[in-house]
């Protein structure tokens, strides 16, 4: 037989994998009366914080329990710190960590196609399972939320990092790290080449994932004031539109107006009726895309738009600003 040591380069897939894996966790949900359950991963940051999906953990908003499983197959109980259905993400606090080392975060800004990627998490149960790939697209418009279809919940759009690695349900709320064993994403195992969430299905080479930068904005402000800041330029947009671009409504919608008077958008000289063709460079294909980049921003940030007004394109630069309803308080 042939004799060699069992480790690996610290820069090998195996060897990341070693790293990152006991930062991974798996959880168990129920919604109290044993009629319902759900399963997904998380992964374990700084001060004892699990990161995971909304979807995973929103059946025991109302009273139900969480069993956190980490890597050394301990378990623990864990409470929701906040939730937030806009972004499908959640924080929890488990009872014990059991001495199990935080993840380290990256930066989803300097990912690029082509990269590396390792996926980590519990598809199907099978907790601790690894799969690689690599970056196959960005701002990849989804829609993500609840895998039943049966939530009243608002949905999540994102404007996600697209992998081939495979992803299946269980996977959910698990890291996506690249080659430095960083995450770079939280999987969402539910996505579908509809860009609809309503069934699951193994994987099919198309998985998806939230950007780390999202995520560690909304972790931040969910533990800090148990809601999410929901970011918006201020337009209203017309479904029906079939051009090139989105279109804002050139009428009022439910009372609201097409430009809400003073906020980002009617500043920066929009009006009912334009055509937005890009963002930060990115031409738009609908307006799905369009909610999903401006609610990966953070409020306070700029972006750049070319826009169309009686077939002439014109330029303007944008401040996002929080959304003035309140998002979901921690449950």
């Amino acid at each position: 037989m042939p004799t060699g040591a069992a480790s690996r380069e610290p820069g090998s897939i195996a060897g990341v994998a070693a790293r990152v894996l006991p930062s991974v966790v798996s959880l168990e949900v129920g919604n109290g009366s044993n009629t319902e359950g759900a399963s997904g991963s998380g992964f374990l940051i700084k001060n004892g914080y699990v990161v995971t999906n909304n979807h995973v953990v929103s059946l025991a908003a109302g009273g139900g329990e969480i069993q956190i499983q980490f890597n050394n197959r301990k378990t623990t109980k864990g409470r929701i710190v906040g939730r937030d259905p806009g972004s499908d993400l959640a924080v929890v606090k488990p009872e014990e960590t059991f001495g199990t080392p935080e993840i380290t975060l990256g930066n989803s800004d300097q990912v690029v196609v082509g990269d590396p990627v390792i996926a980590i998490g519990s598809p199907l149960g099978l907790t601790g399972t690894v799969t690689t790939g690599i970056v196959s697209s960005l701002n990849r418009p989804v829609i993500a939320g609840d895998d039943t279809g049966a939530s009243s919940e608002e949905p999540a759009y994102i404007s996600a990092i697209q992998t081939d690695a495979a992803i299946n349900p269980g996977n959910s709320g698990g890291p996506l790290v690249n080659t430095r064993g960083e995450v770079v994403g939280v999987n969402s195992a539910i996505a579908t080449l509809s860009r609809s969430t309503t069934s699951q299905s193994g994987s099919i080479g198309l998985g998806f994932a939230i950007p780390v930068n999202q995520t560690r904005r909304v972790a931040e402000e969910l533990i800090s004031t148990g809601r999410a800041k929901r970011p918006k330029i201020g337009i209203v947009l017309e479904k029906d539109y079939r051009g090139q671009g989105v279109k804002i409504s050139t009428a009022s919608v439910g009372g609201q107006q097409p430009v809400t008077p003073g906020g980002p958008a009617d500043k920066a000289g929009l009006r009912a009726g334009d055509v937005i063709l890009e963002m930060d460079g990115l031409a738009l294909q609908d307006g799905n895309e369009l909610i999903a980049l401006i609610r990966s921003k953070a409020p306070g940030a700029k972006i750049t738009i070319k826009y169309q007004r009686a077939g002439q394109e014109r330029t303007a630069t944008l401040t996002v600003v929080a959304e003035d309803e309140p998002a979901p308080s921690p449950s």
